[in-house]
């Protein structure tokens, strides 16, 4: 079992490097959507610099912290768009039949599926991230939990986007859901939770995950708490063995459409 499932992991590392050695077959194109991304955030935070020039706190957040709302919004969607780029399109990968070239694969259908392409931009994100990371104040604690909150919060946004997309197995036409779920989740990734009341709060801590990904992680680094970094990881957890659940369930209602493709 565990020499099955380090196989599967160095097979799909492998998959990531192909991909990454791909894109940089063209450094300057690399070089420069890594740097245009990094600049798109900059000009996106100008909106609170304006806000807290006016009050100094907003939903119970300094702007320092919003800083750092803002840099896991960047490094969840950099690490979970760099290395799961292909999650985003599953919903067509799935109708257009294009998973028929994964099914022939002595590999996991869902990894392969997701991890053949990378966003090179999103590497401008993850900078992003630790720019704010660094601008709010780093130290050696900050800095891993950044690391380890960005992965799981990468792997929480990846495992969503699992969940939109294989719905195509099930019903026709979900584009529209699949894109403004995934929308949902970066868009209130942006705003400090205590501006949210209610039903909307309950949901950005449910079918939303956004208060796992995002929200907490900024108040542990504000304040350690180990309680609330353990549910973080189970939550992680869950979701991601949810996501690979409903996949495989779909798949077994997969019908191929002997579409003639081959992976490279």
């Amino acid at each position: 079992m565990l020499m099955a499932v380090k196989n599967q992991l160095r097979i799909t590392l492998l998959s990531i490097k192909y991909a990454f050695m791909r894109e940089l077959l063209n450094k300057v194109t690399f070089i420069t959507n890594v740097i245009f991304m990094v600049l798109n955030n900059a000009c996106m935070i100008v909106q609170w610099v304006i806000l807290y020039s006016l009050k100094d706190n907003f939903g119970g957040y300094t702007f320092n912290q919003v800083l750092l709302l803002w840099g896991f919004a960047a490094g969840t969607y950099g690490v979970s768009h760099f290395f799961f780029k292909d999650a985003y399109n599953l919903s067509e990968t799935i109708n257009s039949g294009k998973l028929d070239v994964y099914l022939v694969q002595p590999k996991n259908v869902l990894l392969s599926a997701i991890t053949s392409n990378i966003e090179t931009s999103a590497l401008g994100d993850f900078v992003y991230g630790f720019i704010m990371l660094f601008i709010y104040g780093v130290t050696f604690q900050n800095f891993f939990l950044f690391i380890f909150f960005s992965i799981t919060g990468g792997l929480i946004l990846t495992s969503v986007a699992v969940i939109l997309g294989s719905l195509s197995f099930w019903f026709n036409k979900t584009e529209t859901i699949v894109e403004t779920g995934n929308s949902l989740m970066v868009n209130f990734a942006t705003y400090p939770d205590g501006i949210f009341k209610g039903f909307v709060k309950i949901l950005l801590f449910t079918l939303i995950p956004v208060g796992l990904a995002n929200y907490l992680p900024v108040k542990i680094i504000t304040k350690f708490d180990l309680g609330l970094t353990l549910i973080v990881l189970l939550f992680t957890i869950f979701i991601v063995t949810l996501a690979f659940m409903i996949f495989n369930k779909g798949l077994k209602r997969y019908s191929s459409t002997n579409l003639m493709n081959a992976r490279i």
